[in-house]
Parts: structure tokens; sequence; C-alpha cells
């Protein structure tokens, strides 16, 4: 990775763990009739995530929006703030392929090059794949986004 996409992929890192996309208020651990929650907890290092996804009906699902509280890690909070902006809007194969994309990038140990028009954002974490012990703060949300969509998807059926 050239020292230029390393520069922007840290920037877009530490901007989104400051000002967070998705970041509710209010407590999210409630679901509607369109809406499912998932909690996840990373004991290694502390991240705790409580994602509510909304998912319209229809012939084909979409995620509506991406409601999250939580505290840890700024990896964490950033993977989370990224995945909030950018799946809303997605169909549910859609958020599939770019849920697997990230997962296949950072389970590569830095040997696989993230695909910017799949990921957007999300390449920025392409770093942490090499950082095995941080992996699991990287993909926490994105667990918990896939969990959640799952419930909710079978409520709008």
């Amino acid at each position: 990775m050239s020292a230029e996409l390393d520069q922007l992929y840290q920037t877009i890192i530490l901007e989104h763990s400051h000002k967070r996309s998705g970041e509710a208020s209010q407590d999210v651990s409630s679901a509607g009739e369109r809406s499912a929650v998932s909690h996840q907890y990373n004991p290694t290092c502390g991240d705790e995530i409580t994602v509510r996804v909304t998912v319209t009906g229809g012939e084909t699902p979409t995620v509506e929006a991406v409601e999250w509280n939580g505290e840890g890690c700024s990896i964490s909070m950033a993977a989370t703030s990224v995945l909030a902006e950018t799946a809303p809007g997605l169909s549910l194969p859609e958020l599939d392929t770019l849920i697997e994309h990230f997962r296949d990038m950072l389970r590569s140990r830095g040997q696989v090059t993230p695909d910017e028009e799949i990921l957007g954002d999300a390449a920025a974490f392409a770093g942490v794949s090499k950082f095995v012990a941080r992996v699991k703060c990287a993909m926490l949300s994105w667990v918990a986004v896939e969990d959640a969509v799952k419930h909710a998807a079978s409520k709008t059926v």
C-alpha cells in the first residue's frame, strides 16, 4: 500500500472514530416490527456494541437504517460508523456482499487488496488485517449487523 493511501485510510478511521455515523443518542436495545437488535462483545479488547437494523419489506428487502450504541477502541467505533453510513439503501444481497468482502479483506493478513468499488470507506481497514488481535475489533459491529439483519428480514416477509 502506498504511503499516501495508507495516510488516507488512517484519516478515514480517525474521522469516523471521532464523528460517529449512526450512533444513537438513545438506547437501541428494543426492536420494532421491521427492526432487530444484536449485541456483541469482544472480551479481548472490551469492545461492546448494540446495533438496531431496520429493514424495509417488499420484493427486495433493503436496509433502511443502522443505529448503534457502544464503547470500545477507535478501530471498533470507526468500523461501526463506516458500516452505519454505508449500509442504508443497500439491498440485503448487496449488504451480504459488502460484509463478505470486508471479512475476506480482514482475514487476509494483508494479502487481499480491498475492492474500493464494493467497500468504499471500509477499505480503510485493510491495514487492520495485518494485526490479528485487531480483526475482531473491526468485525464486531459487522457481525452484529449481519445477525440483526437475519432477524429483521424474517419480520418483513
